[in-house]
């Protein structure tokens, strides 16, 4: 790898990028001693390391150099003595020789290892001394696939007309979405801004202002608990459409991350396949499907509409009962331990029970229901589902949700692999309902993205005979069961909006009060416009290989929400809270 940008006034050339064609060549690196080891009692060999990479530099045995310190080393390039060369680093065939060295600053001993062996350090002592685990190669290199994916998402947008526009960072409260970060008001005490969770208002915002297209890397931050894709603060890619379909959003966001994951890969991913939500549902268990694996759930309802096995009694009842059967491969050799464990995992997911079912030779099955099942119901289960002598067959009746949601889990625990690791499949899921069951204090239904996502056409007329069963033109993108992010087509309308709301029992007077900001200019002229927001600290992590968005994160905090390097969250002098107006109470009693 050329880095001519890289030289400067002290340095001719970058650690990493030295090859054969170089030899020859009198040099000027700088960067921080890796290691330090000594060759006879003349000479002593030291692994420069910068951004770039690592280079093996000869020099005088009484050159004192030690870890991490930082120096200019100015030498020729030559080709390793054979048999010394290094296949497992890049400059492996050279080294520099002749090496004039200059201490530009000494260093302590580090308090772990600049290398991957730091690995397996605390992670909170990495982050607490971020600023050195950032010197090693893996985080050098993570943080360059990241800029690699910005880098693509702002040229694949802005290939498709999309204008950049910066919104506010400080904002009113809004009583919808995750908890947010509040910023209290010095000129007006008492009154607070809200951090954004999202762009969203003021994106909608930009469409009736005849932006037509926009898009922002914008910083969100919402205040709940953290966890391996999750943090207080994280970026998107958000974006918005004028005079579009559901269609035309998801085209131009396929693109953008196409191409981030081609900058990375180098292979351009194949056109993303699409499904709905209830097909995901009903085939995985869950809405943000990892298809990289088999282990799809199968429907034996209709097998055991007239059983006289009371656990799967009453299937003939759309609304009671739904069978559903999960198959495991080769794992009937599971002992009652495990068989009770996976039981148990059911329970805890809102399954009454679990019914397992080991098929052995002569298409028979063991399991304590063998004995209710009719000869019928054993031969159509095993053709159903496919199972052959050695798997393990585990079914759950219950409700529709529950049935999938307990299966789908189930599936995940036993046969998924690292986020990761295998091929990247993506999906867009589409098509996820408009309501979600009911307020349990007000029996109305529960909005299942936002109330501003526009209803599916065909489904207006449900309104008000079968809410629940409104589709909204909604949609989800997912990686390898990693959910990156989700958009909708927006209401443009106010009458349909009007009549959201009152599904939800929002009344007109409560729309004005808590959305009119919103609401008003809507009432000027609103193009048709729809958008979507996907995190990039999911997908980078994805293509960087992690399992964790910490990694992919120059300055992450930790899973409980703190910063080790900076201590925050910390105490503020109390003339601050003064000057705002505040006043903190005494902290509850233990």
């Amino acid at each position: 790898m050329t880095h001519d940008h890289a030289a400067t006034t002290l340095r001719t050339h970058t650690c990493g990028e030295l090859r054969s064609e170089h030899i020859g060549q009198t040099v000027s690196l700088c960067g921080w001693v890796a290691k330090r080891r000594e060759h006879g009692e003349k000479l002593a060999f030291v692994d420069l390391r910068d951004f770039s990479g690592v280079v093996q530099c000869v020099v005088d045995n009484d050159v004192d150099v030690r870890s991490e310190w930082v120096v200019r080393v100015t030498g020729i390039v030559r080709a390793r003595p054979t048999g010394t060369e290094n296949s497992s680093l890049a400059t492996g065939q050279v080294e520099v020789g002749e090496c004039r060295v200059e201490v530009l600053n000494t260093a302590e001993p580090p308090p772990f290892p600049i290398d991957a062996r730091a690995d397996d350090v605390d992670e909170g002592i990495r982050l607490r001394y971020r600023y050195l685990d950032i010197r090693r190669e893996r985080m050098q290199r993570n943080l360059r696939v990241r800029a690699r994916v910005n880098s693509a998402i702002r040229s694949a947008m802005e290939n498709q007309g999309f204008v950049e526009v910066e919104t506010p960072f400080l904002m009113p409260s809004t009583p919808e979405g995750a908890r947010e970060f509040l910023v209290p008001s010095r000129k007006e005490p008492g009154s607070f801004f809200a951090l954004p969770q999202s762009p969203q208002l003021w994106k909608q915002l930009l469409m009736v202002a005849g932006i037509d297209r926009y898009y922002q890397i914008a910083r969100c931050l919402r205040d709940e608990d953290l966890r391996a894709d999750r943090q207080y603060e994280f970026m998107q890619l958000d974006a918005e459409m004028s005079f579009v379909t559901q269609d035309d959003v998801l085209a131009a966001i396929s693109e953008a991350v196409v191409a981030a994951a081609e900058s990375v890969t180098g292979v351009r991913p194949p056109q993303i396949e699409r499904i709905t939500w209830r097909e995901a549902m009903e085939r995985f268990g869950v809405d943000k499907p990892d298809l990289r694996f088999g282990l799809e759930l199968v429907e034996l309802t209709d097998i055991f509409l007239s059983t006289e096995f009371k656990a799967f009694a009453g299937a003939s009842s759309i609304k009671a009962i739904r069978v559903d059967a999960l198959t495991y491969p080769e794992h009937a050799s599971y002992g009652r331990n495990k068989l009770d464990g996976l039981t148990d995992r059911a329970k805890k997911l809102g399954a009454k029970g679990l019914v397992w079912l080991k098929v052995v030779e002569g298409g028979q099955v063991e399991s304590p229901v063998a004995k209710f099942l009719s000869d019928t119901e054993r031969t159509e289960l095993l053709a159903r589902t496919g199972a052959i002598a050695g798997d393990l067959v585990l079914v759950v009746a219950d409700e529709w949700s529950t049935t999938c949601e307990v299966l789908g889990q189930l599936r995940n625990d036993i046969g998924r692999p690292p986020v990761h690791e295998g091929p990247y499949r993506y999906v867009w899921v589409v098509e996820f309902p408009l309501f979600v069951g009911a307020d349990p204090h007000t029996g109305r239904p529960r909005p299942g993205h936002h109330p501003f996502c526009h209803p599916h056409p065909d489904d207006i007329e449900k309104f008000e005979t079968d809410p629940l069963s409104v589709r909204a033109l909604a949609y989800d993108l997912v990686l390898n069961g990693w959910e990156l992010g989700s958009g909708s087509i927006r209401i443009h309308e106010p009458e349909l909006q009007r009549k959201v709301f009152n599904a939800l029992g929002i009344s007109d007077d409560e729309a004005d009060r808590r959305f009119g900001f919103f609401l008003q200019p809507f009432k000027y002229g609103a193009p048709p416009h729809g958008g979507f927001a996907f995190g990039i600290d999911r997908l980078t992590a994805i293509l960087a290989g992690e399992e964790n968005i910490r990694e992919v994160i120059a300055f992450p905090k930790t899973q409980s929400g703190a910063d080790p390097m900076t201590n925050a969250p910390t105490p503020v002098d109390p003339g601050q809270l003064a000057e705002l107006g505040l006043r903190l109470l005494p902290p509850p009693a233990q």
